[in-house]
């Protein structure tokens, strides 16, 4: 390839992580020095391609401090996250889909996307692959799980995607570090974050449980006496949060979630 074209093939680079998220509105790019280590050219081709995007206004040129990703008027809405937790068969993934009904958010749901692979592990350890109450799947894969839910959850955020995160979260809402700790990392991607807690009588949990029929719920609902006796009905997280109840007395998931989404400017 000629060696005057390099700098398209910087400028074409550098725009591609733009446009991925790796640089965001506001953010400096690499100084010229830096980039033309990089890439192995001279500073006056890499002065090129940054002219180049200069003149498309994706990036600004800041006197004393290099080029910064220009703040594009599709971009300058923060993506918002929504984390959805209850205890099982509280309806946390139905509250979650109808969200995204109303907002075309993507919903992300932790045993959606690592089932296949929790129940590969499980019988790799000897278990059952619905178990989820063993030492061996509470210490060793729910945190591989709730960490790849994270992980996708970032990958949202850094394309400016608003999303939607559904999962029993008991353990992560019940502890401050952890819950300041996420908050703090989502806004430092650039997104706000919100947190639901999706409560009913364990009747209603009963229920639900019974009519969907998964097999990771075989050991609560043959164990259901010693499985209440575990379930704290008055859970509150730790962080903001708003509650949603779903009873069947209570009004309907689509009223309290519209209502949640206009309380956050989302509608």
């Amino acid at each position: 390839m000629a060696r005057n074209s390099r700098y398209r093939d910087i400028a074409q680079a550098l725009r591609n992580d733009i446009d991925a998220g790796i640089y965001k509105p506001g953010d400096l790019l690499p100084s010229s020095r830096d980039l033309a280590q990089q890439w192995g050219v001279s500073r006056s081709t890499v002065t090129q391609a940054l002219s180049q995007l200069v003149d498309a206004e994706i990036i600004v040129a800041r006197h004393g401090s290099g080029h910064a990703v220009a703040n594009r008027q599709d971009e300058t809405r923060r993506p918002h996250v929504v984390l959805i937790g209850g205890y099982a068969g509280s309806g946390k993934s139905e509250l979650g889909r109808i969200l995204s009904r109303l907002t075309n958010w993507p919903i992300i749901d932790k045993d959606t996307i690592t089932r296949p692979v929790v129940e590969a592990a499980l019988e790799t350890l000897g278990q059952s692959y619905d178990d989820r109450e063993s030492e061996a799947y509470l210490r060793v894969i729910r945190p591989r799980e709730y960490e790849a839910l994270a992980g996708t959850i970032d990958e949202n955020i850094a394309c400016g995607t608003s999303v939607i995160a559904t999962a029993p979260f008991i353990r992560e809402f019940a502890d401050p570090k952890w819950s300041a700790r996420t908050v703090a990392h989502h806004a430092a991607l650039g997104a706000d974050t919100h947190v639901l807690w999706v409560r009913c009588s364990t009747d209603t949990m009963h229920l639900y449980l019974r009519r969907r029929g998964a097999g990771r719920d075989s050991w609560k609902l043959t164990n259901w006496d010693e499985y209440v006796a575990g379930i704290d009905t008055a859970y509150t997280p730790a962080l903001d949060h708003t509650v949603i109840v779903n009873d069947p007395d209570s009004e309907p998931l689509q009223d309290q979630a519209r209502a949640f989404l206009t309380e956050i400017g989302a509608r």
